[in-house]
């Protein structure tokens, strides 16, 4: 079963269930979805719908931080609430030993010695990476290897 087709399956549970909180993230999640596959006019694969889930998920850490901000602590929740919702269709983080593990593995792979070298080596760890860790955790972490 495709990613989409469970999330499709998990919105029919959730409206027969009238959990309306879980019904409306997931609806916003496949509306995402729908807009995305029309505007690049084809089917998105499961990496395709993880890196939408990824940018929603993105979208509402910047809106929790915001609300806290501001005050807001029952706008924060909601959007945690949401948060909670996406991160079911998230692959699992990888571990700081299997990042830090990568990383060197790119880095002698593409040769990159100094920090003039962050860009290649970053185009190699995104496809590799993405939705397996946070990019900019990866950055941090790639600044740090190549500075040192």
């Amino acid at each position: 079963m495709t990613l989409k087709a469970r999330i499709t399956e998990d919105m029919k549970t959730a409206m027969k269930a009238r959990d309306s909180s879980r019904f409306g993230a997931i609806r916003l999640l496949l509306a995402a979805i729908k807009q995305r596959e029309v505007d690049e006019r084809s089917e998105l694969d499961d990496a395709g719908v993880v890196a939408v889930v990824e940018k929603l998920t993105k979208q509402r850490k910047d809106s929790v931080t915001q609300y806290e901000a501001a005050g807001r602590q029952d706008l924060a929740a909601a959007e945690q609430a949401e948060i909670a919702v996406l991160a079911a269709y998230l692959p699992e983080k990888m571990g700081s030993t299997e990042l830090a593990a990568a990383i060197a593995a790119a880095v002698a792979e593409t040769g990159a010695k100094g920090p003039a070298d962050m860009g290649k080596l970053m185009a190699v760890l995104k496809p590799r990476l993405a939705g397996k860790a946070d990019m900019a955790e990866v950055s941090k972490l790639v600044k740090a290897a190549l500075a040192g």
